[in-house]
């Protein structure tokens, strides 16, 4: 998994109700050792905000999964959701609940200029 902070998106300035340490560290201790969580400076979706990009298993990829992108990841009950559907598999493993569904948004355009 890869958490965008550090620029606009995971910043107490744009979203001052949000802590962006505890949703990270809370992050890590839930998927503990069993899942790389980083960070990234900034993943170019700054209109979505709070990014969270979840990577399939490397079994899962190269049976075709590709990573899923979640914006607007701002409160609890969506972080637990989303937890949740790593914990059970992710991207390739697990059927996306339909209520993560409304969370996903499009990967930016890297042939954009």
């Amino acid at each position: 998994m890869t958490v965008c902070r550090d620029c606009c998106c995971g910043s107490r300035p744009k979203h001052p109700q949000v802590d962006h340490d505890a949703q990270l560290d809370r992050v890590r201790s839930a998927l503990g050792r069993d899942h790389r969580v980083r960070t990234s400076d900034c993943l170019d979706v700054c209109a979505q905000s709070n990014v969270f990009v979840v990577n399939p298993a490397p079994a899962a990829r190269r049976a075709g999964a590709r990573p899923v992108w979640f914006g607007l990841v701002l409160d609890d009950a969506v972080l637990t959701d989303l937890i949740e559907w790593i914990q059970a598999g992710g991207p390739g493993k697990a059927k996306l609940p339909s209520v993560l569904e409304l969370s996903v948004i499009a990967a930016p355009d890297a042939s954009a200029p």
